[in-house]
């Protein structure tokens, strides 16, 4: 047997060791004797809202599927749909554990704290979700897991070996998006006790992804055909239309309940997305363009990217700002990035890490407290408040070094575990077939 065959075996025997070892072990605990309080409406809320996120992964393998070229179509929609099976199983095992777990100097929570989801099902609600199922709460907060590597996925599309992609996508919710999560969102975590404001995930889930993305590109290099054609614009539209349904859920879900919170999630996220793809092809107008389909899905998309951190904290009129602010930056990101030697095929960076970026600070801008009382960092420097903008200016270069050096690192390893690039003859045949043997 070849060792790259050798190789490929060994995710197959680490989730054969998982179940074997969920037979000498016994993660449930019984009921508490006085049930926690839970409400049913926020509860009803949140498995819509669930739901909602979860189908934002097929949304973003449409979207993705439908830019590249047409040998590659199946492959770059895979990778998006393995991490809903990959992720899981790592969630389930130690993830949530180590984004939710007991705090350990606020960097990463313990391992053994939910490990196989012990005591989850009848565990007390989390301390920031209250109302319902600690158990509703882990399973919600895996769709989000989910979709973080999948969204690195476009800056090395048509050119990286699906079993090696695997791994790394595996170490990279372990080791970056988990301890991300972590200091961000987990009440004794380093950033929240900073006084950052994420939502929904500027820093944890696009910033990370968006930057993991510009790694990507510069390490696996150019492709060696440098024409982008893409296979079905139709598939474009579909995503969009999925992942902007989708992220109602994303947001508004992100209030943990069905109040005025998440209402104000579900309006800013309107404005800003619908500000972003108007001002997309109004921009690319003026610069003599026509208004593309593909341009107006992508402002769209940088639009719910961008309003991501701040729609819980801030007015509808200033997501307007952000919608159309987001997108000007992006265009221009995306206008330098091709004349670049940067090769991130789907504009990754230039969309999510930019977009990201740009809604993380503007949330430091326009953020008010009569909005989300929960806010006790401050109000934005629109409001004459500075706390805050310093506050998210040092954690976005602190987020970029750390995901930078991090994502680096785990591509290294990767790479020698089990190469990464495939071979010029596999990458001019098409990923679809020298992959997984399949075509459109």
């Amino acid at each position: 047997m070849s060792m790259n065959r050798k190789l490929a075996l060994l995710p197959f025997i680490l989730l054969m060791l998982v179940v074997v070892g969920t037979l000498f072990l016994s993660p449930t605990t019984a009921p508490p004797a006085t049930p926690y309080p839970i409400d049913t409406a926020d509860t009803a809320w949140m498995l819509t809202a669930a739901g909602l996120v979860l189908i934002m992964t097929p949304g973003l393998a449409f979207f993705y599927g439908g830019m590249v070229s047409k040998k590659n179509v199946i492959s770059t929609m895979l990778q998006s749909y393995i991490c809903m099976a990959v992720i899981t199983i790592i969630w389930v095992v130690v993830g949530f554990s180590f984004a939710f777990g007991d705090s350990i100097g606020g960097f990463i929570g313990n391992p053994s704290t939910f490990f196989l989801m012990k005591g989850v099902l009848h565990g007390k609600p989390w301390e920031l979700a209250p109302t319902i199922p600690l158990m509703l709460f882990a399973f919600y907060q895996l769709k989000f897991a989910i979709i973080t590597p999948a969204l690195i996925t476009g800056a090395f599309a048509e050119r990286i070996k699906f079993t090696s992609y695997i791994l790394f996508i595996s170490l990279f919710c372990i080791f970056i998006y988990c301890p991300l999560a972590h200091a961000t969102w987990h009440p004794n975590g380093i950033l929240f006790k900073y006084g950052v404001l994420d939502f929904a995930g500027g820093t944890v889930v696009h910033m990370s992804a968006g930057i993991a993305a510009l790694v990507g590109a510069m390490y696996l290099k150019k492709r060696k055909s440098y024409v982008h054609a893409p296979a079905r614009i139709t598939y474009v539209l579909l995503g969009t239309g999925l992942l902007w349904f989708g992220w109602f859920g994303f947001n508004a879900g992100s209030a943990f309940g069905a109040n005025l919170l998440s209402v104000n999630a579900l309006a800013t996220t309107t404005t800003a997305s619908a500000a972003a793809a108007f001002t997309w092809i109004i921009f690319d107008s003026v610069r003599g363009r026509k208004p593309s389909a593909m341009g107006t899905c992508i402002g769209a998309v940088v639009g719910l990217v961008a309003i991501t951190p701040a729609a819980g904290f801030i007015s509808i009129a200033h997501s307007l700002t952000v919608g159309v602010v987001s997108s000007i930056v992006s265009n221009l990101m995306v206008e330098w990035r091709t004349k670049s030697n940067i090769d991130d095929t789907l504009d990754v960076f230039p969309c999510h890490g930019v977009g990201g970026i740009v809604g993380f600070l503007l949330t430091a801008v326009f953020a008010d407290q009569h909005i989300n009382a929960a806010n006790t960092t401050g109000n934005g420097l629109f409001f004459g408040e500075t706390t805050l903008f310093r506050v998210h200016l040092l954690t976005t270069l602190g987020v970029a070094v750390f995901v930078f050096i991090g994502t680096y690192l785990l591509l290294k390893l990767t790479d020698l575990i089990s190469p990464l690039r495939v071979s010029e003859a596999e990458e001019e045949e098409g990923l679809d077939l020298s992959q997984h043997g399949e075509k459109l």
